[in-house]
């Protein structure tokens, strides 16, 4: 097996915290994952800017990650959906 086939088998998924509503989510591109963290922004009724001076992170950098920039910093990413009460789990399809 390749690489890229064992990549393939790669998935992402967000896990609500308890507090909110719904459950897992599976994530299989980076503008899902924008899509999912911008709608548990506005769950939490927080703005960008909001986010911004909280974070230091700059409004136009929120604005990327929620429309799904592939090019966004992975840490920054990860701070960013812990910050709003969510976890990121990766696992191997197939895997429980």
């Amino acid at each position: 097996m390749s690489r890229t086939n064992k990549l393939e088998g790669a998935q992402l998924k967000i896990v609500r915290t308890a507090k909110s509503k719904g459950g897992i989510m599976l994530i299989n591109d980076i503008e899902t994952f924008g899509s999912e963290l911008k709608k548990q922004r506005k769950r939490l009724g927080y703005t960008q800017a909001y986010i911004s001076e909280f974070t230091g992170f700059s409004v136009s950098f929120i604005s990327d990650i929620e429309n799904g920039k592939a090019t966004a910093e992975i840490g920054k990413v990860l701070h960013y959906a812990n910050m709003l009460g969510m976890d990121v789990k990766l696992e191997a399809r197939g895997e429980q």
